[in-house]
């Protein structure tokens, strides 16, 4: 049986992607407010954080399912120059590196798995890095991210009072945050009488 191509096209095609030696400020998302009044990484220092996000999430299976990739390649797909990671020391805390996760679009089903996913592979791997903790957050473009942050926030709650990060995510998270959209808006406009 024949298979169809990728409306995205090929993901072995390296020429869709940039380097991880590559410092292209027009492939990477803007940063936002969670980043604001903080040392935003660049050239070097973004780079050598995000080749070791690359292999942070690799061992961690951060995959953004929609391409089938490591997350950490998103930064450097040519097809999606404002969506990935952006990072920053924070100003008064050099110990403490954010990151903000713009998604490709506004509603993007994984944001709060992969955003919760890569908490736990960069807080889960500390001994790698150089921060006492890195704190992750969803930019404010996507539609549930103040949701999606009140649950890192308690991420992260819990990794400073343990140490420990935790494998478990809240009951109320994830595709429970949709499913609780959907019950808040009701029933459908349309009528009772169509075919689907």
């Amino acid at each position: 049986m024949p298979s169809f191509p990728s409306p995205f096209g090929s993901d072995d095609d390296d020429s869709l992607f940039d380097s991880y030696d590559e410092f292209v400020p027009e492939h990477i998302p803007e940063s936002d407010q969670f980043l604001d009044a903080h040392d935003v990484l660049a050239d070097e220092a973004h780079l050598a954080v995000h080749r070791l996000t690359r292999e942070l999430f690799e061992e961690r299976t951060v995959y953004d399912m929609t391409f089938n990739y490591n997350l950490a390649r998103l930064n450097l797909d040519t097809r999606h120059t404002n969506a990935g990671y952006r990072y920053a020391r924070e100003a008064d805390n050099p110990s403490v590196l954010r990151a903000e996760f713009t998604p490709t679009t506004p509603f993007c089903p994984q944001t709060h798995t992969l955003t919760s996913g890569s908490f736990r592979a960069w807080n889960g791997l500390s001994d790698r890095h150089e921060y006492d903790i890195v704190r992750v957050r969803a930019a404010p473009m996507h539609h549930q991210s103040d949701a999606i942050n009140e649950q890192l926030e308690a991420l992260e709650q819990a990794y400073r009072e343990t140490g420990e990060v935790s494998d478990e995510a809240p009951s109320d998270i994830g595709s429970n945050l949709m499913e609780r959209s959907m019950r808040e808006e009701g029933t459908s406009r349309g009528s009772s009488e169509a075919p689907f």
